[in-house]
This record gives structure tokens, sequence and C-alpha cells, in this order.
């Protein structure tokens, strides 16, 4: 337990290194320690996200169902991110992702309610919300960004260059789905990358 809250602490101020210590001990006494197995959800479609967690340690697939029924990969979180349906969560209201295990997995998490009361009463934590929202901004807008303006093969090669360490912890199909392709499809673009 205390090498997760010590992960935490280093993200969080990482993140916001001017959060006070009074700002970290009501942050700490908010925290609770989850272990999840493989297959396993955090978040469900419908549900209303109640806590934001931070990746210890595993990793999570966010997916939503399309109308033909497939599941659609929109992001894969590893250690240091927060899974969150940010706007569900800020809104709370139903989700329309489910966020999966992948791995076994460690998360820290907090409630909304105690992250509320913590922006009403701290600057400091007011702030790491915001830096937070921020990230999570800027990952879905490059995410977007990504199916604007580049293909199908210069979206792979830029997965693989920014996730070095993930791409052999996904399942292909998973991978073909948040690349926007069929299975085949991503077959040919490794293979004739290979062949380059």
């Amino acid at each position: 337990m205390e090498n997760a809250l010590n992960t935490y602490q280093k993200s969080v101020l990482a993140l916001c290194p001017k959060l006070t210590k009074e700002e970290w001990a009501y942050l700490e006494k908010g925290l609770t320690i989850k272990d999840l197995s493989p297959k396993s959800f955090f978040i469900q479609a419908g549900d209303v996200q109640r806590q934001i967690g931070f990746i210890v340690k595993g990793l999570f697939r966010a997916y939503y169902v399309d109308y033909k029924g497939n599941e659609i990969t929109i992001r894969f979180n590893k250690e240091g991110a927060y899974v969150t349906d940010y706007v569900t969560f800020i809104t709370q209201q139903p989700s329309n992702y489910y966020f999966q295990c992948l791995e076994p997995s460690q998360l820290i998490t907090l409630s909304y309610q105690h992250i509320q009361e913590g922006y009403d009463l701290y600057r400091g934590i007011e702030r790491y919300g915001r830096l937070i929202a921020e990230e999570v901004l800027k990952s879905q807008q490059k995410r977007i960004d990504s199916f604007q303006f580049y293909n199908a093969e210069q979206r792979y090669l830029q997965f693989v260059e920014e996730n070095r360490g993930l791409f052999n912890r996904i399942s292909l199909t998973h991978l073909a789905s948040y690349l926007g392709v069929e299975r085949p499809s991503l077959s040919r673009i490794r293979k004739k990358i290979s062949r380059e």
C-alpha cells in the first residue's frame, strides 16, 4: 500500500508541485486502493463514475459498443494515467463507455465528493483538478487530430513510436479497433512496414 501511495504522491507533485502538505493530507485522507483482475471493469456503460482512478500498475482499455455490436477502442490507459470518462465524472451522468482491465491492475481512487469538497477548501486541489482536466483534454484532442490528419499507416507508426512498452501488452484486435481499421488491414500495414 505504501508503494502505491508513494507512486501516486510523486505523480501528483509532478503535475502540481506547489501542492502544500495540508492539501496533500486532505487528498490522502480520501484515497482508496482498488485491485482489479483482467477482464473486470472500472466503469461500464450506463454507470455514473463516482471515483476517478489513478493507475499504479496495470492496463485499461476504454471502448464503446457501436450500433452493430462491435467494440470500438478509443483509448488505452497505462501506469501513471487516470482512468476516467471525465465528462461523466464532472457531470455525474451515465457513461457511454466501458473501461476494462487488460491485465492485473491496481488503482488509487478518489471520490467525486471528496474532490469537490477539496476544490472548495484548497486552491492547490482546485489547480490539481484543472491540470488533470487539461491532461485529459490534450489526450482527447491528440486522438481526434490523428484521425483528421493521418492515415491508418501513419496512426499505426505514431502509436508504435509513442507506446513502445505498451505495444506488446495489447491484442492486435484491440489495436486495429483503436486505429480505426479492420484487423486484416492492420496485418497488411504491419507487413508493408516490416518489408521497408
